[in-house]
């Protein structure tokens, strides 16, 4: 199996975040990263170039092999903001509902899209920040 590119480092997450050019997502990362870190007790860690994780979690491939990821992280990109971690629903013809009964998290979340294994976002002010601020501890608290 190939290990992964996407590595923890020393990068400074702060200086990271300071390059954001768009100052509207700059300000929103930060924000979206006190969340992250209040909730995983966690400083911030640079993933490779462009991810800002808290957290990790190690996990075993089916072939024994053993790795570590971030819990949850966020990536400013281009078009939007990127939540990983966040995902931890299923979705139904009939709504949303986890593993393990239902819930309303993500209807009250506001405007988001969803790709692989990540939420995202255009900007904060398009989402309800309380829904996204129980999101990320509900994350957390299914991953510890």
């Amino acid at each position: 199996m190939p290990e992964l590119k996407t590595k923890v480092n020393k990068v400074s997450v702060k200086k990271f975040l300071s390059t954001i050019k768009d100052i509207e997502k700059r300000k929103d990362c930060s924000v979206i990263s006190g969340m992250m870190e209040r909730a995983t007790k966690a400083k911030p860690e640079m993933w490779g170039t462009s991810i800002v994780g808290f957290g990790r979690k190690k996990y075993t491939y089916a072939n024994g092999k053993e790795g570590e990821w971030m819990m949850i992280g966020l990536s400013p990109r281009k078009q939007n903001i990127a939540l990983y971690g966040l995902k931890i629903f299923k979705m139904t013809i009939n709504g949303l509902k986890e593993d393990k009964g239902k819930n309303d998290f993500l209807l009250k979340l506001g405007k988001y899209k969803e790709g692989g294994g990540c939420l995202y976002i255009k900007k904060l002010s398009d989402i309800d920040e309380k829904e996204l601020e129980k999101i990320i501890k509900l994350a957390v608290n299914r991953r510890k």
